[in-house]
């Protein structure tokens, strides 16, 4: 009989100095797990050597603690070189709460792959300003929560929506062409846990209409980046972008249609990433194992 095998992923951050492999591999082995994949970094960043690494790793929860696992590796691995880590086992799976406005493609996209089991995570609530979507988020069977913004009263608003949220124990906020900038509190209160998409490729066209503004330049591609909202518009740290090539005859119809493309599949992307753990923020940039 085959035995019953689970997973986890150890994730670490700290100062690069030699022999961090090497403990952390060995202390694995010796508490009698496998790793099946691994990835790490090591970059220079203010005037320090940052070293990042992802295991994954199978056990046999009959013969394995995780939770001894944690404590033993804090005392023998983790202090002696100042880590920062965590495990995320199997069933930690995260909670995400999508927030839209009036466009579907993005937030379609996100369901499509989350009912076909390519991306794994609870979807507990959808909210929008506007009720356009809620048809079809009903065939989702997901509960959609109809906010909108009446006489110009934004910040009561938000806090409607961050009050769902709390209530919901969200882990990551998806803004699937959210058409409302965030406040300050509402980004601290979900710091690098909020996923844009910008229909641009940043930092060129930042803000508004930046499809107008492409045009205006005449550029030869049209992109999308993902990226973790900050309190600076379109500035935070980039996840994933691509970009699709354009030519003298493509109208704006047609450069909406292609960015369309683009951004769906940059914001699936990127949330997948996230939620496989695979991301490091490391000031306002990322280190992506993907």
């Amino acid at each position: 009989m085959s035995r019953q095998l689970s997973t986890a992923k150890l994730l670490i951050t700290c100062q690069d100095k030699p022999g961090i492999i090497a403990a952390v591999t060995n202390f694995l082995a010796l508490n009698k797990t496998n790793i099946v994949h691994a990835d790490q970094h090591s970059m220079q960043e203010e005037n320090e050597s940052l070293f990042f690494m992802r295991l994954v790793f199978e056990y046999d929860p009959k013969k394995v603690a995780v939770d001894q696992i944690q404590q033993s590796f804090e005392k023998e691995v983790a202090s002696d070189y100042g880590m920062q880590w965590h495990i995320f086992e199997d069933g930690d799976v995260k909670k995400i709460a999508i927030l839209a406005s009036k466009t579907d493609h993005c937030l379609l996209e996100i369901l499509w792959r989350w009912r076909s089991g390519e991306i794994n995570a609870d979807i507990p609530i959808i909210i929008s300003n506007h009720s356009s979507l809620e048809s079809e988020v009903k065939s989702f069977n997901i509960p959609f929560h109809h906010l909108p913004i009446v006489n110009n009263q934004k910040e009561k608003q938000e806090e409607q929506v961050i009050a769902l949220l709390k209530n919901n124990d969200i882990d990551l906020v998806i803004l699937a062409r959210y058409m409302q900038i965030l406040s300050k509190s509402f980004i601290d209160e979900y710091q690098n846990n909020i996923i844009n998409i910008h229909h641009s490729f940043l930092p060129a066209f930042v803000g508004a209409d930046p499809y107008g503004q492409a045009i205006d330049r005449g550029v030869k591609v049209v992109g999308a980046t993902a990226h973790y909202a900050t309190e600076n518009l379109d500035q935070g740290p980039i996840i994933e972008q691509d970009v699709i090539r354009l030519t003298h005859r493509d109208d704006r119809r047609k450069i909406i249609e292609l960015g369309k493309e683009v951004e769906r599949s940059v914001l699936a992307r990127a949330v997948k990433w996230h939620l496989e753990d695979k991301v490091f923020i490391v000031g306002n940039k990322t280190i992506v194992f993907n």
